[in-house]
């Protein structure tokens, strides 16, 4: 079985991965703020030389301004007494494109940028620069290689909020099956290098997102439970969201159940050969992970001949809280 749209998430790979520009003179994106404060390496052809995408300069020096065919600004760093816009005149053939990968939930003071930018550059497939957390790309396998189960079912949680939807679905899920939990919240944290390997060993794994929203689709599926080799039970979007991005039997939705003790019953009564049904997806595809800040940067230059010219974002906030 092929999800709806796979020619589209296809199309969107190629540009993440492959697009040329075809510019004599190389394309300066200055990002305005390094997003987190986070110190990246912008130094040499970085776009070419480590993402394969030729003709595009990272820059986070803003004496090139001037010069800049696109400026990034990423919105946490937008925030108030956080930055300040340019205070220079913008060059009428500069666009400015704003940048987050959060939900709107947890997305703060968009009202006071009505008429800024030109083009926006997130997780939602409508956005100008699309910038997933991952997709499933072709893969062709003989074999499917499930790492060993031990255990059943684990959630990894760094923020625990009793009102989150999350949490009142752990609470009622608990009730019904033992749920081991990793992270900060409950005072178990794993390193990088342990996070993979400890989810590996459960059959499923809780890919509950902080909030809902169309396409707010994590890493939590991606890399704690596709990536990991287990079974996602996810909360989030509605399942239809979920099979535009991956296949319909590669996880489980929450609201494919009645209740949170079905959904206990299900898992804890499943089969080998059902379990074993869920990465049968893993014959065609794999997994790949958009979680380098520069590579995200460097689309920008693989999208921006298609990228429409003129136009501008009335409401910000209109069109994200959608």
């Amino acid at each position: 079985m092929v999800f709806w749209n796979l020619g589209f998430l296809f199309q969107q790979f190629h540009v993440l991965t492959g697009g040329v520009s075809t510019c004599d003179k190389p394309l300066t994106i200055l990002i305005w703020d390094l997003p987190f404060n986070h110190n990246l390496n912008l130094s040499g052809n970085i776009c070419a030389t480590r993402h394969r995408k030729e003709g595009c300069l990272l820059t986070s020096n803003r004496s090139l301004l001037d010069q800049a065919d696109v400026v990034a600004f990423h919105h946490r760093e937008l925030q108030p007494s956080r930055s300040s816009l340019p205070t220079a005149k913008k060059n009428s053939k500069q666009n400015w494109v704003w940048v987050s990968l959060e939900s709107p939930t947890n997305t703060k003071d968009l009202a006071g940028w009505n008429r800024t930018f030109n083009w926006v550059m997130t997780y939602r497939r409508d956005s100008d620069i699309f910038i997933p957390y991952g997709v499933l790309v072709p893969h062709s396998s003989d074999k499917v290689d499930i790492p060993k189960k031990s255990r059943l079912v684990c959630w990894v949680i760094s923020h625990y909020r009793r009102t989150q939807k999350r949490a009142q679905l752990y609470q009622e899920l608990s009730r019904h099956v033992k749920i081991d939990v990793y992270g900060k919240a409950s005072k178990k944290p794993l390193c990088s290098a342990c996070l993979l390997p400890t989810i590996s060993q459960y059959k499923f794994y809780l890919a509950f997102e902080n909030s809902i929203h169309q396409d707010y689709i994590t890493e939590k599926l991606w890399r704690n439970a596709l990536l990991a080799g287990t079974v996602p039970v996810v909360m989030g979007p509605p399942r239809a969201n979920y099979q535009r991005f991956i296949p319909a039997d590669a996880f489980i939705h929450v609201e494919d159940f009645g209740s949170m003790q079905e959904l206990a019953t299900f898992l804890v009564t499943m089969n080998d050969s059902h379990y074993q049904s869920f990465f049968h997806w893993r014959k065609r595809y794999m997994v790949k992970l958009y979680d380098n800040w520069q590579e995200r940067f460097c689309t920008i230059c693989d999208q921006y001949p298609s990228l429409p010219l003129g136009k501008i974002y009335p409401s910000l906030e209109d069109w994200f809280q959608d």
